[in-house]
């Protein structure tokens, strides 16, 4: 079923989108324009890092204000598991904050109205309402690439599940190397796990995930075992996702998607065999691109202007 997405409002609004390693900002207009896109090093200090990030968007923004860029609200994610009703960001394994009161403190330093959430699911948001998952009602946005994390969407609105739904990246399958054991999506199915993996088995580094399939493709068995057994891994998940939450789109984005057919033709396959309802889903890579972080937080700005009911189809 296709469904016509409404902008809550078309104001410029300025939008973060905060990494493990740079901040992307840019004041987004009408549409999916971005202007003034920024790249800039996120603060790293165990001291206070949540603090840290904010005094950066904030220098970000008194810079914005004298390239005289007008905005009407300010949107920002994060990474890690995010509890965005409460606007705490509980836990990030890289950047270093537990628990941190990200919009509370946001809206006391900014002055201006605050928009805060996770990256994962604001990317999703966006690929959902205007991307590869618009013609669905139930849908998978997964991400990719050192792990593994999605937005869930459930008859036509997104799952929070308190910051916690979406973690694929820590559902169990079965441990391709021992059948009486499970092990965690992340440590098989990821682009990074992918080289990890094919390191430990051969004994020779490579860059990434697009180097096992290159390897694969020419022969090597160590890389087409690794690169099979990922495929399995996450075809397995999906299988669930359908049987469990009736997922009809899985749209794949992060670096692993970049492997296109390699990735897509055999996953399908692989799902198909996995499933034994009659629901096939369709699996598709994302298309709103790598900004696609950076207009979900535009998205959630343009809430505080006018608000809507948020992650759901009018």
């Amino acid at each position: 079923m296709s469904h016509q997405a409404v902008t809550p409002s078309a104001g410029p609004v300025l939008a973060f989108d905060i990494g493990g390693t740079d901040i992307k900002s840019g004041v987004v207009v009408a549409g999916h324009d971005i202007v003034g896109l920024k790249r800039s090093p996120t603060p790293r200090t165990q001291a206070n890092p949540g603090e840290a990030v904010l005094e950066a968007i904030a220098a970000l923004v008194a810079a914005y204000r004298t390239e005289n860029l007008d905005f009407g609200a300010i949107g920002f994610v994060v990474p890690g598991l995010v509890d965005e009703k409460r606007g705490i960001g509980i836990h990030s394994t890289n950047l270093g904050w537990r628990d941190f009161p990200f919009l509370e403190r946001a809206r006391s330093l900014l002055n201006v109205p605050v928009a805060f959430g996770h990256d994962v699911a604001a990317a999703g948001e966006v690929e959902f309402l205007y991307g590869a998952a618009r013609e669905s009602t139930d849908a998978i946005v997964m991400v990719n690439g050192t792990g593994i994390a999605a937005a869930v969407f459930c008859d036509g609105r997104r799952i929070s599940g308190g910051g916690y739904a979406g973690e694929y990246g820590h559902a169990l399958v079965p441990d391709p190397d021992d059948p009486t054991r499970s092990v965690i999506l992340e440590s098989i199915g990821s682009a990074g796990a992918i080289a990890t993996r094919y390191s430990r088995a051969s004994g020779q580094a490579v860059q990434g995930s697009r180097e096992v399939l290159e390897l694969a493709r020419s022969g090597n068995k160590d890389a087409q075992r690794v690169w099979d057994q990922a495929i399995e891994a996450l075809a397995f998940s999906i299988a669930q996702s359908v049987c469990m939450l009736g997922t009809e789109t899985v749209v794949i984005g992060g670096g692993l998607a970049q492997a296109g057919e390699a990735l897509f033709a055999p996953l399908h396959v692989a799902v198909d065999r996995q499933l034994a309802l009659p629901r096939r889903p369709r699996l598709v890579p994302a298309v709103m691109g790598e900004n696609a972080g950076l207009l979900g937080a535009a998205l959630k700005a343009r809430q505080q202007l006018a608000p809507s009911v948020e992650g759901a189809r009018p």
